[in-house]
This record gives structure tokens, C-alpha cells and sequence, in this order.
């Protein structure tokens, strides 16, 4: 039964984070897409570092949120990797020292997103825009999103995280 109850408290808190992910980037979608984005809904990247749960909830958070945004399939499909590399490696990066969490979330996406943005939104299009300032302006957002908010996060749930996710870290 307790390992029942470990499954289902995995699944839950998956579920919850990932409706928290698209409802966070639905209401600020201005800010979410497009070429200049700061993606509120990033600062959730921070949660690996309390549950191993927050790694497929922010993934499938991500590839819905995806899904209802102008990316088209190459947003649905290299976004939300992006999203799932980087919570990976906030999960494998807290066991060393939990304050450099943000830092995959604002590496990883700053690297792949640019490419997503290009050959997502503008393929066979022209436009001034190059990958390198795509790389600038989804750094600064990720720099916001992850780096400023979801360190405020971080120091919001840091104190409660047995009672609020019911696992020490894993």
C-alpha cells in the first residue's frame, strides 16, 4: 500500500504541476511566445530540486502549453525537450548545491529555443532577426523567469518542502 500511495503521490504532484505550468503560460501567452518571451511559467523550473515528480509535470506541462501556442509542431516538440533537458539536470545539479538550479533551465533554453523561435515562428519567412539575438532575448527572459522568479520560489517553498511535497530530498 505505501508504495501505492508513493506512485499515486508521484502522479498527482506530476499532474498538478504540469496544469500549473499551462495555466501560468496561457495567462501571460503574450509574454510566453514569440521572439521576446519571458515565460512566467519557467520559474516553475526550480521544483526538480524538490520532487522528482516536477520532471515529467513540467515536460508535459510544457508540451501542452506548447501545443496551444503558435510553435507549431517543432515548439511541441523541441520546446518541451527543452524544457524536460533542463529539469533533468536541475534534479542532478541539487544534489551539489540547490541555489544553482536555475542556471540549466537558463543555459539549456537559451541554446535551443533561438532555433525554435527561427525555424518555428519565421520558417519561409524573411525576417532581420538572427539565432544569436534570439539567444540574447530568451536568455534575458529565462534570466527573469528562472533566475529572479523561480529563486523567489525556491525560497518560498524551501522552508515547507516536507509538508507541502511529502518527500525529503530524493
Amino acid at each position: 500500500m505505501k508504495n501505492l500511495n508513493k506512485k499515486t503521490l508521484f502522479i498527482a504532484q506530476a499532474a498538478i504541476i504540469a496544469a500549473i505550468y499551462v495555466t501560468i503560460t496561457m495567462i501571460f501567452a503574450p509574454f510566453s511566445f514569440g521572439h521576446v518571451q519571458v515565460r512566467i511559467s519557467e520559474a516553475l523550473t526550480i521544483l526538480p530540486v524538490f520532487t522528482p515528480a516536477a520532471i515529467p509535470g513540467l515536460f508535459v506541462g510544457a508540451f501542452l502549453a506548447n501545443t496551444l501556442g503558435p510553435g507549431g509542431p517543432i515548439d511541441m516538440i523541441f520546446g518541451s525537450l527543452a524544457t524536460l533537458i533542463a529539469a533533468l539536470l536541475t534534479y542532478w545539479i541539487r544534489r551539489y548545491n540547490e541555489f544553482l538550479a536555475p542556471i540549466p533551465p537558463i543555459i539549456v533554453n537559451a541554446l535551443i529555443i533561438p532555433f525554435v523561435i527561427y525555424y518555428g515562428f519565421y520558417y519561409g519567412t524573411e525576417h532581420s532577426f538572427t539565432i544569436p539575438f534570439f539567444m540574447l532575448t530568451v536568455g534575458a527572459g529565462q534570466i527573469i523567469a528562472c533566475g529572479v522568479l523561480g529563486t523567489l520560489l525556491y525560497l518560498a517553498l524551501r522552508r515547507h518542502r516536507k509538508s507541502i511535497f511529502h518527500n525529503d530530498k530524493e
